[in-house]
């Protein structure tokens, strides 16, 4: 596996594009991603009980199991907490690009993102996609228009793909997304799409994406806030033409890393750019009962404000760890735990085996002022282990969402 350049519609039979219709005042806003061959795909929802209509809508696709061919996205406008009229504006953003890109409404996805309460501007958006579907292309700048057409406040665009092969074939898979506040584990405020020309089973698509999902889009946090809007999708058009993969064998592991290596990566990168984030954070834990216990403790110290607010401030102030980690509800034995700091490639230990040790205060500060913390903690009570990552709390956070709608 090799990262290579490209953007969302790299992978053979995949075309997009992107651009501003009006939504928002300055920014692209409208993006479609389209696949010349139906796809197998698979799929990952909000957990939030308030779910926008697009996720509703998708949900129902999803519950088919029917191969789907195209995606569109507006940015700008969530189109949640919209009743009727938010369905009715779904399924005619569905509508219109089936239209344009002669296929079935069944067959598109629809995400939306942005300001929840506000009924879309949905006769801007349609014409808006009928003029879009006929700018999709397999060029990699209209690649990029997509991947910039779904930001909101994010600084950055988040952009992968990787090349391996698999059974004497080159098999593509690219990934676009956005997210930067309202991100918490068990799917943030985040769009991710994912491209592949792979021949797979839907089946394993699904299962691979589940169990990768739980290590890396569950694992990040910004703010502790699970959006109405939030979906991870990944479409498998089979255009590589590999063997089919169709059981767990060498092939199928290799599509899995390959496609754990490019969600990782895209969840990385919405925390990085997190609202206001002047830290990145990556806490690794080990030596935990189970699975479920480790992801707890690193969960908790992730989303604790106390431990964001004293990596903002570059504050060694440990206890706030340990303090976390004690109301995760997990299963650990704190005199057993171990604790050191690392960044700038120096590390610095602060508590071993339950006991706190004497260090130097003004190293341990040095080591904080790197943009890039680790948090390493280890216990003595199974084999288990997790990592997840986060961001510092900021005065510019509540200064982005103070004025979010302004």
């Amino acid at each position: 596996m090799h990262i290579v350049e490209g953007a969302i519609n790299k992978p053979a039979g995949f075309k997009a594009a992107g651009k501003h219709i009006g939504v928002k005042k300055k920014r692209k806003d409208l993006a479609i991603v389209f696949s010349e061959k139906p796809a197998v795909f698979a799929a990952m929802f909000t957990t939030n009980k308030v779910k926008a209509a697009p996720v509703l809508w998708n949900m129902k696709i999803y519950d088919s199991e029917k191969p789907i061919k195209a995606i569109v996205v507006n940015s700008g406008n969530a189109n949640a907490c919209t009743g009727v009229r938010g369905s009715e504006d779904t399924e005619k953003m569905a509508s219109a690009t089936a239209k344009a890109l002669e296929c079935q409404p069944e067959e598109v996805f629809v995400a939306s993102t942005g300001v929840i309460g506000v009924p879309l501007p949905i006769e801007l958006i349609t014409e808006g996609i009928s003029v879009l579907a006929k700018e999709v292309s397999d060029e990699m700048t209209s690649g990029l228009n997509a991947s910039e057409a779904i930001m909101t406040t994010d600084t950055t665009m988040k952009v992968i793909t990787v090349e391996t092969e698999i059974g004497g074939k080159v098999v593509t898979i690219s990934g676009m997304a956005k997210g930067s506040g309202m991100i918490h584990p068990n799917m943030a405020t985040m769009l991710s799409f994912i491209t592949t020309d792979v021949d797979i089973s839907q089946d394993l698509l699904r299962k691979a994406l589940k169990e990768i999902g739980k290590d890396t889009y569950n694992m990040i946090s910004v703010d502790g806030d699970t959006s109405t809007n939030d979906m991870v999708m990944v479409m498998a058009n089979g255009m590589a033409q590999n063997p089919a993969i169709t059981d767990e064998n060498n092939d199928f592991h290799k599509f899995y890393k390959a496609l754990y290596h490019v969600n990782e990566h895209l969840a990385k990168e919405i925390v990085k750019d997190g609202e206001g984030a002047s830290k990145f954070l990556e806490v690794t834990l080990e030596g935990a009962k189970t699975e479920d216990d480790a992801r707890m403790l690193v969960k908790s110290v992730l989303t604790s404000n106390l431990v964001k607010t004293a990596m903002f401030g570059e504050d060694a102030n440990w206890g706030r760890i340990l303090c976390a980690m004690g109301y995760s509800e997990a299963d650990f034995d704190p005199e057993g735990t171990s604790l050191e700091f690392e960044g700038g490639g120096q590390k610095i230990i602060l508590m071993k085996e339950g006991l706190p040790i004497a260090f130097d205060e003004d190293f341990a500060y040095g080591i904080l002022q790197n943009r890039d913390i680790k948090i390493n903690i280890s216990l003595e009570d199974g084999q288990a282990s997790a990592t997840g990552w986060g961001c510092d709390l900021s005065y510019e956070y509540v200064k982005i969402n103070g004025e979010y709608r302004s």
